[in-house]
């Protein structure tokens, strides 16, 4: 009693001082939480315990909220689930599979695996039991999938093609019934919202099944016609001294584009000058001796000399007729005996000239180019398996992208030999041009279409605008919930502005016909942000 008594007394001269007060009120507040504490260290460890024989692992437990692959992480960045082998977990109640697209080859395929009783890392043992599959593109295309065992579970016997845009619901027979799982992808899926879709100017479009002319298209170039193109050349050395005809300028045949003095022209118009005098002398002499050969005055001899001399003569000034001939030039001249008048060879437009005024040049000098524009000529390489579709008279169509017109032309040649390097054969379009918007050097889009008499064939159709390329394969944007999905496809003929979809697309489908390049440029963005 005493004991306590002294301790009361002491304690109550503690409280008379704040330091210790506050140090007395610490103790105490420790005390508490350490007696609270301890319970619930023994729960958690119990809830530890209970959990030892459930055969997902912790990070499972999200599993019925996992996102599928190719979506992103869930609001607490937290990744899906993965299983043994890879594959995400997939739960229905108590029950679990793990789901993997893996890579069977070149084609992607479905493995599902059912993990053992009591064994998170294993798969069931014994004899597999009957997996069914259904597969729900976002197209609304709907395919079921048969399995084959491998690796300790399931494989589909079938591919799945990309994009991986789809939802799966796996069955299996239970006890109490079938047990149900869904998987769920969503690669290359674009979502957007009705404001951004407006914002973007997409133009959509139904794929229909329309008749398609088979057409067949190349690429080309615009060249002059060289059947009506002249390279001229003076032909003899000189010296210019005139030159009337310019850059651009329309002329005529036989109009004078250049004046030069020749040494050559003066030289040969002399020899000619010369022959023609001597035929004359010969043609007096010859009828001088045939008069007196005739009235028995001279020889037969005499009369027989002279006309060699006339033939001779003749052969003279007939041979430099034809040296005159062969460079333009006329036996008289309108001026000086060297003047020399190059002119046009054909009506046309001088589109090069290389001489001026004062200039010295050769006889082989090309000076100028003269061509008639009002024809061209589409030159285009032809592959060896298209040359059964185009043949010589066939109409084809001709379009300028930069010019943005078109227009028919008429095949005029196809060759019959291919090159070693290239593989491809060349082939010759006529293409009127009065107005000379064709001009050379342009590129252009030859398409030909197939004879009247073949018939048009039905075929599912987009524009050929609503075609893109991704990672070098061609793809279509359709509308599916939830946004746009960049649909894979396989391409076959075109007539141009439309283009045929043999696989990928069905008739019925909603497709972004305008501004899908948009729409490639927003799926380029999400890959590169979702790589970092």
């Amino acid at each position: 009693m005493h004991f306590v008594i002294t301790r009361f007394q002491r304690l109550a001269g503690l409280l008379g001082r704040p330091r210790a007060l506050i140090g007395l009120l610490l103790t105490a507040l420790l005390l508490a939480l350490l007696l609270v504490w301890r319970p619930w260290q023994g729960l958690a460890v119990d809830s530890e315990h209970d959990h030892d024989h459930d055969p997902v692992p912790k990070a499972s437990a999200r599993a019925e909220h996992a996102h599928a692959p190719g979506e992103a992480p869930d609001a607490h960045g937290a990744e899906p689930p993965k299983g043994p082998h890879g594959g995400q977990w997939l739960r229905s109640g108590a029950a679990t599979l793990e789901v993997l697209l893996a890579p069977v080859g070149e084609q992607t395929r479905l493995r599902v695996w059912r993990p053992a009783e009591g064994s998170p890392g294993g798969t069931q043992a014994g004899e597999l039991e009957p997996l069914q599959a259904t597969v729900t593109w976002l197209t609304g295309e709907v395919r079921r999938l048969s399995f084959e065992p491998d690796q300790g579970g399931w494989l589909s016997r079938e591919a799945l093609p990309e994009p991986h845009a789809f939802e799966i619901r796996l069955t299996l027979p239970g006890s109490k019934g079938p047990i149900e799982w869904v998987f769920t992808a969503s690669e290359g899926l674009l979502r957007l919202s009705d404001a951004q879709i407006q914002a973007a100017a997409l133009g959509l479009e139904v794929a229909t099944a329309s008749p398609l002319a088979p057409a067949s298209q190349w690429t080309g170039e615009i060249r002059l016609n060289e059947d009506l193109t002249a390279h001229v050349v003076p032909r003899v050395a000189g010296v210019v001294e005139q030159v009337p005809a310019q850059l651009g300028q329309r002329v005529r045949r036989g109009q004078v584009l250049a004046v030069i003095a020749s040494a050559t022209a003066s030289e040969l118009r002399s020899e000619w000058q010369t022959a023609q005098k001597r035929l004359t002398l010969a043609q007096l002499t010859h009828q001088r001796e045939l008069r007196l050969w005739q009235q028995k005055v001279s020889a037969q001899q005499d009369y027989l000399q002279a006309e060699q001399a006339l033939q001779e003569a003749e052969i003279t000034l007939a041979h430099v007729q034809q040296k005159l001939s062969a460079l333009g030039l006329s036996g008289t001249a309108s001026g000086a005996l060297n003047r020399f008048e190059l002119r046009a060879p054909l009506d046309g437009e001088v589109i090069e000239k290389h001489l001026s005024q004062g200039e010295a040049i050769k006889e082989d000098a090309p000076v100028f180019t003269v061509s008639d524009l009002r024809q061209v000529w589409a030159e285009v390489d032809v592959p060896a398996r298209d040359l059964s579709r185009l043949r010589v008279g066939d109409t084809v169509q001709v379009h300028a992208s930069a010019l943005d017109t078109s227009a028919e032309g008429r095949v005029t040649f196809v060759g019959a030999l291919i090159g070693e390097q290239t593989r491809l054969a060349k082939a010759r379009v006529l293409l009127a041009n009065p107005n000379g918007a064709w001009r050379p050097g342009l590129y252009v889009t030859v398409t030909t279409r197939a004879a009247a008499a073949e018939p048009a064939v039905p075929a599912v159709t987009v524009t050929s605008d609503a075609v893109q390329t991704l990672d070098g394969r061609p793809v279509v944007f359709v509308r599916v919930k939830g946004g746009f999905l960049a649909q894979a496809v396989t391409l076959g003929r075109s007539d141009g502005p439309r283009v045929e979809v043999l696989q990928g697309l069905q008739a019925g489908a909603s497709y972004v016909a305008r501004g899908s390049f948009v729409l490639k440029s927003e799926l380029g963005k999400a890959s590169a942000e979702h790589s970092h």
